[in-house]
Order: C-alpha cells, then structure tokens, then sequence
C-alpha cells in the first residue's frame, strides 16, 4: 500500500512556513505596528482639526503639546517630574506587594484567618484613596511620604483580594492529587497552591499598578511639590499653561502604558504563561 501524499509532502498544505513565526506570517506582525498606529494618527488628525475648527484659544494643537514637552525637557523639568512620580509608585506599590501577596495567600489558605480579616477588608476597600488625602496630610505633611501612603492604600486591597480570590479558585482535583502523593500542607501550598494561583496574581498586580499610577496623580495635585500631578495643577494655576497640561496628560498616558508593558512581561515565564491560554498576545 502507498504511502500518503500528504505524508511524503512534508507539512500539511495551508501551514505557516516556519520562518514566518508561530503568529502565522509577517502580516500580523505589521498589522500589530500599523494598525494602532494608524488609530493614533487618526486620533491627533481629529485633535488638530477640531482644535482649528472651534478656534480655540485655550485647547492646546498636538504640535503644541509637543512643543510644551520640549520645553520640559530643555528646562530640565521633565525628567524629575517624571522621575518624582516614579519614585512615588515604586515605594508604595512595592510595599503594597510585600504585605498584600503572602497576606492574601494566607487568607486564601487558612479558614479561620479569611473569617477574621475578609470583613474589615471588604470594609475598607471601597473607601477613595482620594478620602484618605486629609488624613494622609495630617500624618505625613506635603512630604513624599504621604503620596506613598494613598498608593499603598490604593495597591494593597487589590493585591490581596486577587491572591484570595486565587487561592480559592484552585481546582480541588489538584489538591487531592497533592494528597495522594502524600505532600504535606507546606509542600502542597509551595508545589501546587503558589504555582496554581500566580496567573491570577500577575493580572491583580495589573490592575493594581493601574490604579496607583492614576493615584499618585491626583495626590501629586494635592499632597506634593512636585511629580506630574503637580505639573499638571502648577500649569493650569500660574499663567494658564494649558499645553503643558495636556502634555502631563500625554505623559502620564505613556508612562502607564509602558508600566503595564512591563508587567506583562512576567506573564511569558514558563510558570505563569500557561493560564493565560494559546491566544495570549
């Protein structure tokens, strides 16, 4: 009996060549870059077009937010306003990791200590970090501490009702395979319970690092002297600046997106890739 064609022919007719990349062809990979592309030059064009048609006098152009932004950069502001905000986030979504990942484990694992503390962090969490301003002045005074203090606010309910949440959503037959093998409750939660759960807690710290970039913002406009909030309410009080206001919004855009870029990073690991299913970009 002869062999099949489709056996002999190599590959199966229809599939991508292997130096086309496993998204299929080169054309993905163009529609990726030009595609956005192609919305955000739409977007400055409607910008630019309805800023001349209303002929505004305070609504900024696209070119003069640029040029704002070079301003900035010639005055040596931009880079520590930015580098103010940064520093900002860092601390207090940092601290907010620390405390709010292994907390949230520990909720999710032990029983008894989920029924303790679930009700005062359900409490707590839907409370403003914005509310948590007059307190925070109270405390820290107009110091970096206190924009560290509304970030943390902001980053830790999130972090540690997602790592719950994870725990909790961890499919039974995996434990009872644990048991099976005879794991004890500490290799369980290190072997199966952490590997199971840390999908979900990358996509808690997305969200997480969202909101404290959107936090440092309006504390900076309030609680500090400096970082792009500060920027942003500075222009907008002395000399109505309004394209340097617009261009704190374009940053603050840029700089949160590039964040959360930089957090999906961790999500191609080996050990963390696989919850995300076969179409994750």
């Amino acid at each position: 009996m002869s062999s099949s064609p489709a056996l002999e022919s190599g590959p199966e007719m229809g599939a991508a060549p292997a130096s086309l990349g496993p998204d299929g062809s080169w054309k993905e990979t163009l529609a990726r870059v030009l595609l956005p592309l192609a919305v955000g030059l739409a977007c400055l064009l409607t910008w630019h077009l309805a800023v001349r048609w209303t002929e505004s006098k305070l609504f900024p152009t696209p070119w003069e937010v640029a040029a704002g932004i070079g301003e900035l950069l010639r005055k040596g502001l931009l880079f520590k306003y930015v580098v103010a905000s940064l520093f900002r986030v860092t601390w207090g979504f940092g601290l907010a990791v620390l405390l709010g990942v292994p907390f949230g484990l520990a909720l999710g694992w032990f029983r008894r200590a989920r029924q303790a503390f679930n009700p005062l962090i359900q409490v707590l969490r839907p409370i403003s970090p914005i509310a948590w301003i007059p307190i925070a002045i109270i405390w820290f005074g107009v110091t970096d501490a206190a924009p560290v203090f509304l970030i943390f606010l902001a980053s830790v309910f999130p972090i540690t009702v997602s790592a719950m949440a994870a725990v909790r959503g961890v499919q039974p037959v995996y434990l009872r395979a644990a048991r099976n093998f005879g794991l004890s409750r500490w290799q369980m939660f290190r072997r199966v319970i952490l590997p199971a759960t840390l999908p979900q807690i990358i996509t808690g710290l997305r969200i997480a690092l969202g909101i404290a970039w959107l936090v440092v913002v309006a504390a900076e406009m309030i609680a500090a002297n400096s970082g792009l909030g500060y920027l942003i309410i500075d222009s907008r009080n002395a000399g109505k600046r309004y394209d340097l206001v617009i261009a704190g919004m374009v940053l603050i855009g840029l700089i949160g997106w590039l964040l959360d870029l930089l957090m999906r990073q961790l999500e191609h690991f080996p050990s963390i890739s696989w919850g995300y299913g076969s179409h994750h970009d």
